[in-house]
């Protein structure tokens, strides 16, 4: 009687001896889950590990993405994002080409006198890229993942598609008030689910009637506030700090190299036929991205 007296008050006075007890079997009955770590591996993380053949290939897509640059005037970011997606996820391959995206849409917004003039036409566009960007962000998250892949896949398909069969359109002045913010958002939209702002950004700039110099600087100006859109929908994800920053600069190099090839290169080559060579390979890069998935 008495043992059994000293047992319940053993076991009143050691609670948490008990409360042991209780976790012990809770945790046999369910064992503890382990996180599983980020699936977006910052740059500055990502670069160390990398292989000198894989950081030499990234190097390379860069120098051939500023090579299409420079014969046709865009397609950096858009190269550059379909086949850095064959190596890593389109978040990471978004925050490296920040840097060489901006330096060289910043060089393609000059001359400056002229500026004023083109900001008249495309500045309402220029809104909506930014609310879209921003808001595609929010919603959607850092660009990871199958669904991130097959979007990217889907904008080059169209995009390609769209070049290739010559189509065009024409907005009359007094409806760029309408559908410029509206193309905006949606440029913003699959920017930020893709890392591509080529799309449909580039056949609404074609189809305002712009003389071909004025053309060229209004996708300098589009493609400028779309990084930097892209950059700050990149932060708000926590998927782009000054190590992606520092990283993407060194592309920065083999871009701006790929560029003045490509100057070189269209004197000799017809821009028209190198234009169609890089759709088709967008055709099927878009192809393959979507149905390797």
């Amino acid at each position: 009687m008495v043992s059994i007296r000293l047992r319940l008050r053993l076991r009143q006075e050691n609670p948490v001896t008990d409360r042991l007890r209780i976790a012990y079997t809770m945790d046999e009955r369910h064992p503890p889950t382990i996180n599983k770590p980020s699936e977006i591996m910052p740059l500055g993380d990502l670069f160390p590990t990398l292989s000198w053949p894989v950081a030499t290939a990234i190097m390379g897509i860069f120098l051939a993405a500023g090579l299409v640059k420079g014969v046709v005037g865009l397609g950096l970011p858009t190269v550059a994002m379909a086949l850095l997606a064959l190596l890593m996820s389109p978040a990471q391959a978004a925050a490296l080409l920040i840097v060489p995206s901006l330096a060289t849409n910043l060089w393609q917004m000059c001359p400056i006198a002229t500026l004023p003039a083109v900001m008249r036409r495309i500045g309402g566009m220029q809104v909506g890229i930014c609310v879209g960007t921003l808001g595609g962000a929010w919603m959607l998250g850092a660009p990871a993942g199958a669904w991130a892949t097959v979007s990217l896949g889907v904008a080059l398909v169209a995009y390609a598609l769209w070049g290739l069969s010559g189509a065009s359109m024409r907005v009359s002045p007094r409806a760029e008030r309408i559908w410029g913010p509206l193309v905006g958002v949606a440029t913003g939209v699959v920017t930020a689910a893709t890392g591509v702002f080529a799309v449909p950004a580039v056949p609404y700039l074609q189809s305002l009637g712009l003389p071909r110099e004025a053309l060229i600087q209004a996708m300098g100006v589009s493609f400028t506030v779309s990084t930097l859109a892209l950059a700050a929908g990149l932060m708000v994800n926590a998927s782009y700090d000054a190590a992606s920053a520092g990283t993407s600069f060194w592309m920065l190099v083999p871009a701006m190299v790929g560029m003045a090839l490509g100057q070189g290169l269209r004197k000799t080559m017809s821009p028209q036929v190198f234009r169609r060579v890089f759709l088709g390979s967008l055709l099927l890069l878009g192809a393959y991205l979507i149905g390797s998935t």
